[in-house]
């Protein structure tokens, strides 16, 4: 189902009272956030450490079962998203989710993906949305880089001890359809809408002044070596479109996976960000609101 998506889209819950949202997101600073990725290397030197998860995001188990880093745990997408839209599903669910790989209140999860980085980065996203952003970071580069550094792989599927896991909901990392529509109709220097997508789908249509990075470019080469741009470069990458510091970054695609890995882009980067996780879907296919034919902003 979410395959037949991405070849659609050209690659592309409220939390419940229950839960805890006391504990504050960590506030935008505008300054880069290097323990967000991790080499290749320094997990190497961490598998054994406890406190260390390691999930490995495939649609499928086939995928993870050919060969996966030793000890990390299968994530299917299915389990974090819900529906053919891929909205977040609801947060009992994700804590029941979560626990069962072993995460815990102070683990530190360490995400990768075999080989379409917007799957790790809906990860990252779903764990900043239940207020454990600042314990996660996705591997730099994903399994490729890990394969052509010639580490090892097993096949074998780790003892897993029941986590206990409590979401800290933080509903302002969800862009809803009232925020979009009001950065869009009322531009302003202090937010900026980002279309994710890649430029044909930007060019049939996007939302009203937003401005385009297509996730890709975020990474040295999509295909052949995907591992992300060093700071300065993810800066200059920004400033080239019109984006300026210290201003709030919604993101968005087609239904909210590439959107995502925008959103972990603006999060490294030290910005006030949020997704919209209805993304084209929810503002064209289901509300028929107006689009912005071509490259121009408005």
């Amino acid at each position: 189902m979410i395959s037949k998506l991405f070849r659609s889209f050209g690659l592309c819950v409220i939390a419940l009272v229950t839960f805890s949202s006391s504990v504050p997101a960590k506030p935008a600073d505008g300054a880069v956030h290097p323990e967000m990725i991790v080499s290749a290397k320094w997990l190497s030197e961490h598998l054994n450490d406890p406190k260390v998860i390691v999930l490995h995001v495939a649609q499928k188990h086939e995928e993870y079962d050919k060969g996966h880093i030793p000890g990390a745990r299968f994530l299917a997408l299915e389990d974090f998203i819900e529906g053919k839209e891929a909205e977040l599903p609801a947060t009992e669910k994700l804590k029941d989710t979560f626990e069962k790989l072993g995460v815990n209140d102070d683990s530190r999860v360490v995400v990768y993906t075999t080989d379409w980085y917007p799957m790790a980065g809906r990860a990252y996203y779903t764990l900043d949305y239940l207020g454990h952003g600042d314990h996660t970071a996705l591997l730099d580069g994903g399994l490729d880089e890990w394969r052509k550094e010639n580490r090892q792989l097993s096949q074998d599927a780790p003892k897993i001890t029941r986590g206990s896991f409590t979401p800290h909901v933080h509903p302002e990392v969800r862009a809803m359809m009232d925020e979009i529509k009001k950065d869009s109709e009322q531009p302003t220097k202090a937010a900026m809408l980002v279309d994710s997508r890649p430029d044909k789908r930007y060019a049939d249509g996007h939302i009203a002044g937003a401005v385009h990075v297509y996730w890709q470019e975020t990474l040295v080469d999509a295909k052949d070596n995907p591992v992300f741009l060093p700071p300065d470069k993810l800066k200059q990458l920004f400033a080239s479109r019109g984006i300026t510091p210290g201003q709030k970054l919604v993101t968005y695609c087609e239904i909210g996976l590439q959107a995502s890995h925008n959103y972990f882009i603006a999060k490294y980067l030290g910005y006030d960000a949020a997704m919209f996780d209805g993304s084209i879907h929810e503002w064209s296919h289901m509300n028929k609101l107006p689009l912005v034919v071509g490259t121009s902003l408005r």
